[in-house]
C-alpha cells in the first residue's frame, strides 16, 4: 500500500492529514514519520491540552474511537494518557510505538524532514496556554514554520494578540459573511471543508488577499475540483 500520487496538482501545496493516516494509524509517529520521508509540504496534527495542563496529541476528545479506551483526554493525567498502547490499522496487531505523542515529538520530525507544522488547537484552550504552546515551538526554532488552525476562533485570536505575524488558518465546515468577516478582522487565512468550497469562494478570498486550504481530499477527482477552484493547499489522508 502506499500514497495515491496526484500528478496534477501544480502549484498547491499538499498536506498530510494526521501525517499520512492513509498508512499508518491517525495522529501518531510513525504517521509523521510517513508523511516526512515523501514529498508533502506539510504534516497536520491535533493538540489537547491535558487535565494536568500538559500537551498531547490526539484528535479525538476521547480515546474510545482510537484505543478503545473511555478517556477523555481534558479530564485525564497526561501520564495516564501517554501510557496507552494502540492497536495498529487492521484493528488487531498491538505496537510499542502506537501511543500518543507529545507536541515536541510532533514538532521534532516536522522539524527533522523540514515539513510546515499544520497544528489544529483543539477546543477552546485558556489563552495562556495557546501561547505556551506557542513558546515551546518557538523554542524549538519552528515557530515561522509552524501553520496554527482551529475551529475555535477564540484560539487564533489569543495567538495573533501576542504574536501579531503568526500563520494561522480559521477552520470552518462552512463560508458565510460572517466567517469572511472574521478571518479578514483577525488576519486570517482560511481552511475549509470540502463540501462548502466552490470557485466563487475561492476566487472571493483571494481577491482580498487570503489563501485557501481545503480539507480532507481523498480521491483525485475532488483533487482535480479543488485544482480548478484554484485552492492554495489541499489536506489529505492518502494524496501525495
Amino acid at each position: 500500500m502506499n500514497t495515491i500520487k496526484f500528478e496534477n496538482k501544480g502549484d498547491i501545496k499538499m498536506i498530510a492529514h494526521r501525517g499520512v493516516s492513509g498508512l499508518e494509524l491517525e495522529n501518531t509517529c510513525p504517521a509523521f514519520v510517513a508523511a516526512g520521508v515523501k514529498s508533502y509540504y506539510g504534516i497536520e496534527t491535533d493538540v489537547h491540552v491535558t487535565a494536568d495542563g500538559k500537551f498531547i496529541v490526539c484528535h479525538d476528545d476521547n480515546l474510545k474511537r482510537v484505543a478503545g479506551l473511555d478517556m477523555v483526554i481534558e479530564e485525564s493525567d497526561f501520564d495516564d494518557l501517554r501510557a496507552v498502547r494502540m492497536k495498529d490499522t487492521d484493528g488487531k496487531t498491538m505496537r510499542a510505538d502506537l501511543f500518543l505523542p507529545t507536541l515536541e515529538e510532533y514538532i521534532s520530525i516536522c522539524r527533522k524532514y523540514d515539513k510546515q507544522a499544520i497544528l489544529e488547537l483543539k477546543n477552546e484552550m485558556p489563552k495562556e496556554k495557546v501561547w505556551e504552546i506557542a513558546e515551546i515551538i518557538k523554542d524549538m526554532g519552528w515557530f515561522a514554520r509552524t501553520t496554527f488552525i482551529s475551529f475555535a476562533g477564540n484560539n487564533l485570536v489569543w495567538l495573533k494578540e501576542k504574536y501579531p505575524k503568526a500563520d494561522a488558518q480559521f477552520l470552518s465546515e462552512t463560508f458565510d459573511e460572517t466567517v469572511l468577516n472574521f478571518i479578514l478582522e483577525h488576519e486570517l487565512d482560511a481552511d475549509l471543508c470540502g463540501w462548502c468550497l466552490t470557485k466563487e469562494v475561492v476566487d472571493t478570498l483571494h481577491e482580498k488577499g487570503i489563501k485557501v486550504n481545503v480539507w480532507t481530499l481523498d480521491t483525485l477527482e475532488y483533487a482535480e475540483m479543488a485544482r480548478a477552484a484554484g485552492v492554495d493547499f489541499i489536506t489529505s489522508n492518502i494524496l501525495e
